[in-house]
């Protein structure tokens, strides 16, 4: 862990990182690739130490409420969270500010922060997106190995979903050869439908590799399933969307799914959902018949 002083925090299309870099050891992270400029090592955490004056001021001058994003470079709930509280200071503002906020983790210490979450989702809206890869547990030990596992993370879901905060699964990635088959996306399809999800977030039954992430994949593949780095070098070469070859069986039985019980499945109008803020109307907000 190092600390830095960060310029701002807050992107265009209003997404924070509290940290960069990750502990949690996914074999496939997208975080780890050279276009994203990260001049220290993966695993020693970047600490924005002025994170929080930075997302107060600019909540402050916000003409128009919105939706906040975090954990789209790097989960906000990784074990260092547990030690500097920066997630939980964060909605703590932005509840009081009013705004609504869309979370990504692979991790059930978001449980931490139900209170703060649900006070959001009462004023206004917060959206708990949780990572799903794979219904074996051995395989997602092997994957994702210091992240919390599938069935806490569909416990996570379901605590969500009985707080009345609304989520979304993000079904991604799908590695060809691995966890590209029909019986894992059913069962983490029938995960979603009884967390009642309000969304399926998946841009195609695959994954991307880039330059410093494909090296570390194909290192772990080495590493845990010999033999399969020269399937993928003999099927993809240096491509950087890897299709599974069960792509398109794979999409049909997500839409057909998904239709079936009403969960947002398309692309589009799963980040339109994610985008669009909401303000309700709470008890201490009069309305017109509270006027004399």
């Amino acid at each position: 862990m190092h600390y830095v002083t960060a310029k701002g925090i807050l992107s265009s299309d209003n997404r924070m990182n509290l940290y960069r870099g990750c502990s949690h050891g996914c074999i496939y992270c997208d975080s780890r690739s050279k276009c994203y400029h990260m001049d220290h090592r993966f695993e020693d955490i970047e600490v924005k130490e002025n994170a929080i004056q930075l997302l107060e001021n600019a909540l402050k001058h916000k003409r128009k409420k919105c939706m906040i994003g975090t954990g789209y470079m790097t989960d906000p709930y990784i074990p260092l969270e547990m030690e500097l509280g920066y997630m939980r200071k964060a909605l703590s503002l932005i509840e009081q500010y009013g705004f609504g906020v869309a979370v990504i983790t692979k991790s059930a210490r978001i449980l931490r922060d139900i209170d703060l979450l649900k006070r959001i989702n009462e004023k206004s809206k917060c959206v708990v997106q949780v990572t799903l890869t794979t219904c074996d547990e051995a395989l997602c030990r092997k994957i994702e190995p210091n992240v919390s596992t599938t069935q806490e993370r569909f416990e996570v879901l379901k605590q969500m979903r009985d707080a009345g905060i609304p989520t979304v699964v993000w079904l991604a990635p799908v590695l060809p050869f691995l966890n590209d088959t029909q019986e894992n996306i059913s069962g983490i399809l029938d995960m979603c439908i009884e967390a009642q999800v309000r969304g399926v977030a998946c841009i195609g039954m695959g994954m991307t590799l880039r330059e410093g992430n494909r090296e570390y994949f194909y290192a772990q593949l080495d590493r845990l399933f010999p033999g399969l780095k020269e399937k993928y070098i003999r099927t993809y070469g240096n491509q950087y969307i890897l299709d599974s070859p069960n792509h398109k069986t794979l999409m049909n039985l997500l839409s057909e799914k998904c239709r079936e019980h009403g969960i947002l499945y398309q692309y589009e109008q799963v980040f339109d959902y994610l985008q669009a803020f909401e303000e309700k109307e709470t008890s201490n907000q009069l309305s017109l018949w509270d006027l004399p």
